[in-house]
Formats: C-alpha cells, sequence, structure tokens
C-alpha cells in the first residue's frame, strides 16, 4: 500500500498534515498553516520536491 497525506484542522482553526507510509506509521509532519489552501501547497512542495532529496547526514557533528 502506498504512502498518503492526511490532512487535519487544528482546534485553533489552522491547517497542518501528516505523510503516513503504507503502514499507517506518520513518517513526516507539517507545520500549521493559516489557510487550507496553504497546506494543500505544502503537500505539493513536497510531492514536488522530496522525490530527487539528497541525504544530508549530520549525526556525527557535536552538537552546538
Amino acid at each position: 500500500m502506498a504512502g498518503k497525506f492526511v490532512l487535519s484542522k487544528a482546534k485553533n482553526g489552522k491547517f497542518h498534515f501528516s505523510l503516513k507510509a503504507g503502514n499507517g506509521e506518520i513518517i513526516a509532519t507539517s507545520q500549521m498553516y493559516d489557510s487550507k489552501s496553504g497546506a494543500l501547497n505544502g503537500i505539493e512542495s513536497v510531492k514536488k520536491n522530496a522525490p530527487g532529496a539528497t541525504i544530508d547526514d549530520q549525526s556525527d557533528k557535536a552538537a552546538e
């Protein structure tokens, strides 16, 4: 089963989305958006930009 974006409205009236893996596990969450259209634009941005995203592994750097 493919992953999916889940769009939600918070109690404060703002919108956000989660990206769920095929097994239902949440693998990413968005910032809060003032409008539904803003959240939908955020989803489109992730869909557009993530397929070719590289990994910037900074896990071995000292904490600042």
